[in-house]
């Protein structure tokens, strides 16, 4: 650290990179930004146009970010580049926040989740919106049994990337995320982990899973669904969707005996519905800002030893990667017996 501030570095100016990791860096007046870095020359362009006229190193090559005199490094690429900078980086000493997914593969995340408890302790995990204020006061009305005792009812709906065929980029990125797994994969890594911070914990098992491909040519299908089962009986019916030309809106509803939970997912607007009322959570700054500024805090903490171990680690990730193969296994053996 120089002056007091964390030196850090961003890998990956894709979208999430410059519209929300840069930004949210850049607002920190802890943080000194050394050096960014990507492949492609457009995102480079993009990224020096928001930087000037500060002094920060616009490379085309991670290697040569992470050699620089970095505390930490925030690695926002897809998820099958992510595992293999996350080793390079923590090798190096860095800190690490890492965009999840935490990979695309079981194989590929339990390499990270053996790494040495030293290097562990060194990583947090892009989850950005577990640490929504929303998401902390349903944990709190769920363990506080203001819903109910007994078991509950979840319904997730998540869609997002809509289908844009004059956005030949937009459509090429997608693609290919599609192509290393379904939406329970990428959008899951957020539901999953906000459901195990919710609930208290991941479910006991998935039970069924469906899928459907509405989109021609897509390499995996772009509609998935499953239902999850919950230590106390609690169920859990999810679905995702992406490539789409109009998105529902997305929420989580949670229901008990005593009352009811809604979370607006576009701005995590909550309710809270019970025999004494309905309790409004609204948030007045936009939710991409406030989370990724309180993802980057936590992240801060870290670094400067404020706290011993990361608000949301690798071993959630794996968890969260781990519901999400299962729904995929569970979908395509459905259709192959539907064939059948």
């Amino acid at each position: 650290m120089v002056g007091g501030r964390v030196r850090i570095g961003l890998i990956g100016l894709g979208d999430i990179g410059l519209s929300q990791h840069l930004p949210a860096l850049l607002r920190s007046e802890a943080v000194e930004v050394v050096a960014v870095a990507d492949r492609d020359p457009s995102r480079r362009v993009l990224a020096a146009a928001s930087l000037a006229p500060r002094p920060v190193a616009v490379l085309d090559d991670a290697d040569a970010l992470l050699d620089l005199a970095l505390d930490a490094v925030v690695i926002a690429t897809p998820p099958w580049v992510t595992p293999a900078l996350t080793i390079a980086a923590l090798e190096r000493g860095r800190f690490v926040l890492a965009e999840k997914p935490v990979a695309v593969g079981l194989d590929e995340a339990l390499v990270l989740e053996q790494l040495p408890a030293a290097m562990l302790a060194r990583v947090q995990l892009g989850l950005t919106y577990r640490h929504d204020l929303a998401i902390a006061r349903l944990r709190d009305a769920v363990a506080g049994g203001e819903l109910g005792d007994g078991p509950l009812l979840v319904h997730a709906s998540i869609y997002d990337e809509a289908n844009r065929p004059d956005d030949a980029d937009h459509t090429a990125r997608i693609t290919e995320a599609l192509a290393h797994g379904d939406p329970s994969l990428h959008e899951g890594a957020h539901v999953f982990d906000w459901l195990a911070a919710i609930l208290g914990s991941g479910p006991d098992d998935v039970v069924d899973a469906w899928s459907i491909t509405t989109l021609p040519g897509s390499p995996t299908p772009n509609l998935v669904g499953a239902r999850l089962h919950y230590p106390g009986g609690t169920i859990a019916n999810v679905e995702f969707g992406w490539l789409i030309d109009v998105l529902p809106p997305g929420f989580i509803r949670i229901t008990g005996s005593r009352g009811s939970a809604q979370l607006g997912l576009e701005d995590f607007d909550l309710e809270i519905t019970t025999a004494a009322g309905t309790e409004r959570l609204r948030q007045d700054e936009p939710k991409m800002t406030r989370c990724f500024d309180r993802q980057l805090a936590a992240f801060l903490d870290l670094v400067e030893g404020r706290t011993p171990t990361p608000a949301v680690g690798i071993a959630d990730g794996v968890s969260t990667l781990r519901i999400a193969r299962r729904i995929a296994e569970l979908a395509s053996a459905r259709q192959e017996g539907g064939r059948a």
